[in-house]
């Protein structure tokens, strides 16, 4: 049986279970590669307030890794990072991880890859699993005069806890999630708060109830009642969430847009209803959830800005009308760049042919894990994938579950495995046809669609993508004898 040394590049949610699984598959020879100086992922970098995770706890958890002691059904941004690190820590990751150090190359050569990183590192792998994320890379818009601002700006992944908000001017550009929960957190605080809003959002009422301490004892003392709390958060997120939205017209979906709209009605002023109602469908957009924001909003000293930004100035937000929005604080709740996934490392596969040439007109993924000609490359939430509508830490354990079936033929002798050229293109067929029925397709503008306007996700259910992810359809692959040149018969 052969050995194999495997590199994992992050150590946020994706990579922490990577070491772990493949541990207990047996594969000990493992390498993280964190350009960071923790783990954590997103939840060590959105440090915003009001930060939290719009998945129920007990489900956006490691299935091998309970946590009893969740305070709230949504729990907020540090416990989450402090339960990644606490897992982390127990099973010896960080020992496994060189911290601070950025992989900048991926070269295959010769049935291996060969690493480089920032510091000048250079090491070869037999297997990468690259565990970068989604939403990591910062989208900053293109506003003219931002950097002429004489106040604090960042965006929200980037928050400066140095900068004072009490009583301060507060602008937040944005009506994502972040800025939703950072409205709510801040409008108490601040002496005045605009959000400047393009594009209003459907609001999903959530009710985050805390757990006490007698449930958080139950937990503790029952483990088994635990993992019943997670299967059937799982079960009702499926059906009432992340299946209703790929059918827009099943009667799930229509039970989400009538709470939208009855929850919209809360709002109390007329005109500042009609301001953020959506001309849209519910879920068209990213659903946003939160029981706060429409309180929030309503505050005496907040505002919702609908005119266009023509221009940041030193004083604050100067907008079409000629009005300037005087501002001590700017925030940039403008989202990330959700189709970088491993860039920016330069990746050279199968013949020199390069990640970026393949991707050039956008990225894509067979079963949104595998590339073909990029033999042992694995993509955790890899493009299409079900990045908005499912836990992703269920998509991740379910693609190192199938991951590690791959890794097994690896293990029996073969070089080398990669989705064939035909199985990618066939499956990206079947899969652009089937977002025709999903709600992403009804007459929006969202992160969710490529250039073309096609949603870049997975357009099936959840028990379908657990069903793929199963068992690897061998047919689909092709499998490199160990020919030194890497090119070897197809198994």
């Amino acid at each position: 049986m052969r050995d194999l040394c495997v590199a994992v590049i992050g150590a946020g949610m994706a990579g922490i279970a990577s070491v772990i699984k493949l541990r207990e598959a047996g594969f000990d020879d493992v390498t993280v590669f964190e350009k960071a100086h923790d783990v954590g992922g997103t939840w060590r970098e959105n440090t915003y307030p009001g930060i939290a995770c719009d998945v129920p706890s007990h489900l956006y958890s490691y299935s091998f890794a309970p946590n009893a002691d969740w305070t709230h059904t949504f729990s907020p941004g540090n416990e989450i990072w402090a339960y990644f690190e606490s897992v982390a820590r127990c099973e010896g990751v960080h020992e496994r991880t060189r911290f601070d150090d950025e992989v900048v190359s991926l070269d295959y050569e010769g049935g291996r890859w060969t690493l480089a990183t920032a510091s000048g590192y250079r090491d070869v792998f037999d297997v990468v699993i690259a565990a970068t994320g989604v939403l990591h890379h910062p989208n900053l818009p293109d506003l003219p005069g931002l950097g002429s601002f004489a106040g604090a700006a960042f965006h929200s992944a980037r928050w400066d806890h140095h900068v004072p908000i009490d009583g301060r001017r507060i602008g937040v550009i944005g009506t994502g999630s972040s800025a939703v929960q950072i409205t709510g957190a801040l409008v108490d605080r601040a002496a005045h708060l605009d959000l400047f809003q393009r594009t209003p959002q459907w609001i999903m009422p959530v009710d985050n109830v805390p757990y006490d301490e007698a449930q958080r004892r139950a937990f503790r003392d029952d483990p088994a009642l635990m993992r019943r709390a997670r299967d059937g958060l799982g079960r009702a997120f499926a059906d009432h969430f992340a299946n209703a939205v790929t059918d827009a017209d099943s009667p799930a979906m229509a039970a989400i847009e009538e709470a939208c709209r009855a929850h919209l009605e809360t709002v109390a002023d007329p005109v500042l209803r009609e301001k953020l109602r959506p001309d849209y469908r519910a879920a068209c957009k990213r659903l946003v959830a939160s029981g706060e924001f429409y309180d929030a909003i309503q505050a005496p000293n907040a505002s919702v800005v609908t005119e266009r930004i023509e221009r940041i100035e030193a004083a604050g937000v100067r907008t079409v009308d000629g009005e300037l929005h005087e501002l001590d604080v700017l925030v940039l709740a403008t989202g990330f760049r959700s189709d970088r996934f491993l860039r920016p490392i330069r990746v050279r596969g199968r013949d020199d042919i390069c990640l970026d040439d393949v991707w050039a007109e956008r990225p894509s993924a067979h079963v949104a894990l595998v590339v073909p000609g990029f033999p042992n490359l694995f993509l955790l939430n890899g493009p299409n994938g079900p990045v908005g509508n499912f836990s992703l830490i269920d998509v991740a354990e379910l693609q190192l579950d199938y991951t590690i079936q791959l890794l097994d033929v690896l293990r029996d002798g073969a070089e080398a495995v990669e989705p064939t050229v035909e199985a990618a293109e066939a499956f990206e067929v079947a899969r652009v046809e089937a977002t025709k029925g999903t709600v992403w397709v009804t007459g929006c503008r969202s992160w969710y669609l490529d250039d073309r306007g096609i949603p870049a996700a997975w357009p099936w259910s959840i028990d379908h993508f657990r069903d793929v992810m199963r068992t690897p359809d061998l047919t689909q692959y092709k499998v490199s004898s160990g020919a030194s040149d890497g090119t070897g018969d197809d198994a």
